[in-house]
């Protein structure tokens, strides 16, 4: 063999260097670009056929961005601002309504919150199915599949929400027979239901468009959407209530307007992202085998959704039946996981990106690449979290309530909090993981256990240490999500269960460039 000169060091140089031009069509060889349809050409060079050392030397020498440290943040810290976002659209909500001239309205706000927040956390699987089954398309630079994708997806949403307006009276009777409250709580809370029910198909459609945007390592648009969204209904909470003195009406017509603003501008930027990448014109007959893989992947997440809603519930029930004093306590300290979930959330959607991406590609290196890079700046970020409430925690505590006996209680559990990061980063981090690589029945097996097997047998068996035995079956509860999942990804890698079989991935073989 001729040994390594000059003129291959310098094609070498050049098929690892990603085109500068945006508009240009970038070709990919193992999620590289190697050369460019045009500019390429001009310059002479040439795709070199697989096998060729060119290729493996590339691949040893420069690493694909795409599963590098920076594009890990690219991709999560606009995530980690449009989590900020969300309790900011409650703090104005609470302050709006609570101005009013009775604590009914505040009240009946607070009841339909509850019912809107359970019924659409429960349906937010739909974002996370997206963002595995997108990613891996994506992967595959498969530009018809990811249309298919989308596609399917909203006739998912159509199906769900449609089911949800017309069973909305008994759903909302039974709501307000479990939560009962007062008569005029009730009528009013039955007004706010009302009209906001109408938000479902849109809120729905913005699970399903921010997922697939992130399937696409975009993570700038979720954000411009979060925005528009919580942005508006701020305004618009402001003019309904204060202005036009709409009350209870005026908040949840806030929120039908927003949010169906929202998926109006990602249904245009989803349109301007397919034509750009040359999707085919019109939409297809609905494809099978898409449909049953997504119906597949959300009915095992919309279980494991339900599991870990039971378990975040159980925790706050759990607490309130040790007193008004630890219940206040505890939800001044949930408020801190609640901050460091957002953090560790925007690193898992990095990770689903990421790991899709490699999955599609079926890069066995990309894979490993990319659950090494999210891996480090996750326990990064959590040691971070867990520094801050060791050195900050009594202040922090402090900042967030008035009330010394809370103050006092909050610090008597504090250490659990200081614990947490990590302990709670590795399902998070695993959960990004396995849903990049669409693994959703795991995720259900695992999150079924940790709940059902590890954190109501360990409260019972804990509870003669009072809110200590509940904070440490929950921390278990944790422990158990992140080391169940270790152990399926260990076993998986093993036997090389994480990448399709060959094809299964198909599709026009034209780069998806330009995600962003």
């Amino acid at each position: 063999m001729e040994p390594l000169g000059r003129d291959f060091r310098t094609r070498l140089g050049r098929a690892v260097r990603r085109p500068r031009d945006r508009g240009a069509e970038a070709v990919f060889f193992q999620g590289h670009a190697v050369s460019d349809d045009r500019a390429g050409l001009a310059a002479g060079l040439r795709l070199p056929p697989p096998g060729d050392p060119l290729l493996s030397a590339a691949r040893h020498v420069a690493p694909d961005p795409a599963y590098s440290h920076r594009n890990v943040w690219r991709i999560a810290a606009p995530l980690i601002l449009s989590n900020i976002t969300v309790p900011l659209l409650g703090i104005v909500d609470t302050a709006v309504v609570g101005h009013l001239d009775s604590p009914d309205y505040l009240a009946a706000v607070a009841v339909g919150a509850v019912i809107f927040g359970f019924i659409f956390t429960a349906f937010n699987f739909l974002r996370m199915g997206t963002t595995g089954v997108a990613a891996q398309r994506f992967g595959a630079d498969d530009v018809a599949g990811l249309k298919t994708v989308l596609g399917q997806s909203l006739l998912v949403v159509v199906l769900i929400s449609g089911l949800l307006l017309v069973l909305q009276a008994p759903v909302m009777a039974l709501a307000l027979r479990l939560i009962a409250p007062e008569p005029e709580v009730a009528a009013l809370a039955m007004e706010y239901f009302q009209v906001r029910v109408w938000a479902a198909p849109a809120v729905l459609a913005n699970f399903v468009l921010v997922g697939w945007f992130i399937g696409l390592s975009n993570g700038r648009v979720p954000l411009a959407i979060m925005v528009t969204v919580n942005l508006l209904n701020i305004l618009l909470d402001l003019l309904f209530v204060v202005v036009l003195d709409w009350r209870v009406t005026g908040v949840a017509a806030a929120s039908v307007i927003a949010e169906y603003t929202g998926a109006t501008l990602g249904l245009w930027l989803a349109w301007r992202t397919l034509r750009a990448q040359g999707a085919p014109a019109g939409w297809r007959s609905p494809d099978a085998t898409v449909f049953r893989a997504l119906v597949s992947v959300n009915g095992n997440l919309f279980i494991r959704t339900l599991a870990l809603m039971f378990a975040l519930g159980f925790l706050t029930a759990q607490g309130a039946r040790l007193g008004s004093g630890i219940l206040a306590a505890n939800a001044v300290l949930l408020q801190f996981f609640y901050l460091l979930s957002f953090a560790l959330d925007g690193l898992a959607n990095a990770a689903e990106a990421l790991v899709g991406r490699a999955v599609g590609r079926r890069d066995a290196r990309g894979l490993r690449r990319a659950i090494r890079v999210s891996t480090l700046w996750s326990v990064g970020v959590a040691a971070g979290f867990m520094l801050a409430y060791a050195l900050a925690g009594t202040l922090l505590i402090r900042l967030m309530t008035g009330l010394e006996d809370v103050r006092l209680e909050a610090q008597t559990y504090l250490p659990w909090l200081v614990a947490a990061p990590l302990i709670c980063l590795w399902g998070f981090l695993y959960d990004g993981i396995f849903v990049g690589a669409t693994r959703a029945r795991e995720m259900r097996d695992t999150m079924l256990v940790a709940t059902f097997g590890v954190f109501v047998p360990g409260w019972f068996l804990l509870q003669g240490f009072g809110n200590h035995g509940l904070w440490a079956a929950f921390l278990a509860f944790m422990a158990a999500r992140g080391l169940g999942l270790h152990l399926w990804l260990g076993r998986l890698l093993r036997q090389g269960r994480l990448m399709p079989p060959d094809g299964s991935s198909g599709g026009s073989q034209r780069a998806v460039s330009g995600a962003d």
